[in-house]
This record gives structure tokens, sequence and C-alpha cells, in this order.
């Protein structure tokens, strides 16, 4: 049973910890290829104080369960399952990224700039924010292959707080700098975050 805990607990762990890597990792370096290295900073990695707390509360769960309720680590069918939408959110938010190219910022523009422009092709066609639809799911599907219940919920609960208050303040500059053109393609597009419109 130990050797299975172990194994259990080696797969489940380095599978969250790459994930986490290459998120954050990729996102620098995205960041850097499309909007040149002068303007990447530590920022782009996109880690605050919020999510360090949420991270080191799941890996808490994590250990606390796998070594007193190890059979919850067990479901081997959800936790693949998480893995798999983990890959998912990732390439739905990597597509926003390449597709948007410099219309994709980390900081919600308030000003307008000559380099924006609004993106309706690609992934956008289908998904308004496919960023944040990207994160939502990433983000979620991690406490899901954890086979973390109490990190699921409150990871559920959490992001979709902060992009409903985030994405009507986004779209209010998209308004301002697109006008009828944003207003209309909103209407047609679903944001991609559930229960936000």
């Amino acid at each position: 049973m130990a050797e299975i805990l172990s194994y259990t607990a080696c797969r489940q762990l380095s599978q969250m910890f790459v994930a986490v890597i290459f998120f954050h990792v990729s996102e620098y370096f995205l960041a850097a290829f499309i909007h040149g290295k002068s303007s990447v900073t530590l920022k782009s990695l996109l880690i605050s104080k919020h999510y360090l707390l949420a991270m080191i509360f799941s890996l808490l769960e994590y250990l606390i369960e796998v070594t007193f309720f190890p059979e919850l680590k067990e479901y081997w069918v959800i936790s693949d399952l998480g893995l798999v939408f983990v890959v998912i959110g990732e390439i739905i938010r990597k597509m926003a990224i390449i597709t948007a190219g410099q219309s994709f910022t980390h900081m919600i523009r308030v000003r307008p700039d000559e380099r924006h422009q609004l993106v309706t092709h690609g992934i956008y066609k289908f998904i308004r924010h496919p960023g944040y639809c990207g994160f939502f799911i990433w983000s979620i599907s991690t406490q899901i292959m954890l086979c973390n219940p109490l990190s699921t919920i409150g990871f559920t609960v959490v992001v979709w707080k902060f992009f409903n208050s985030r994405i009507p303040y986004e779209e209010y500059f998209l308004r301002q700098f697109f006008g009828m053109q944003y207003v209309e393609y909103a209407q047609q597009v679903v944001s991609g975050v559930p229960f936000v419109n």
C-alpha cells in the first residue's frame, strides 16, 4: 500500500508542478516574444500573493488528504480527466495569446493604443475571452487532477468571482475603444466563463 501511495503522490504532484511551471514560464516567454523583451517584467509570470496562497492551500490539502485519506487520491479516472482539462485549458489560453498577438496584454488597457485591435477571428470567433476561459479551465482542472475536493470548489468560486468583476471592467474599455463594433461582437459571442455575460 505504501508503494501505491508514494506512486500516487509522485505522479499527481509531479503533474501539478509540471503544469504550473509550464503555464507560468510559457506566459513569460510568449509575452517576451510578442511584445519584446524590454516590455516584459516579473509580473508577466502572473504570480500574485493571492495565487501563491491558493496554491499553498491546495498543496496542504493534498498532503493532508494523501496522508489521512489516501483513498481520496486513488480516483484515477477523475485525476486523468483533470489532466486532460489542464491541457485543454492551456491550449485555449495559448491560442488566445497567439491569435491576439500585440492586442493581448496581461494588464487591462485603459487607454487606446494604435497596436490594439479588436480580434474576432480564430478562437475569438467562438469565445470572447479565450484567455480567461483557458485559465478558468486550467486552474480548476489542476485541483481535479490532484483529487482535491475543497480546492476544486474554492478555485471555482474564487476564479469565477475574479472574472465576474474583471470581464465587465475590461469590456467597459473595449466598448469605449471599439464602440458598436464591440457591442455587436459581444452580443454574438459568449464570454467563455460560465454565467458571465
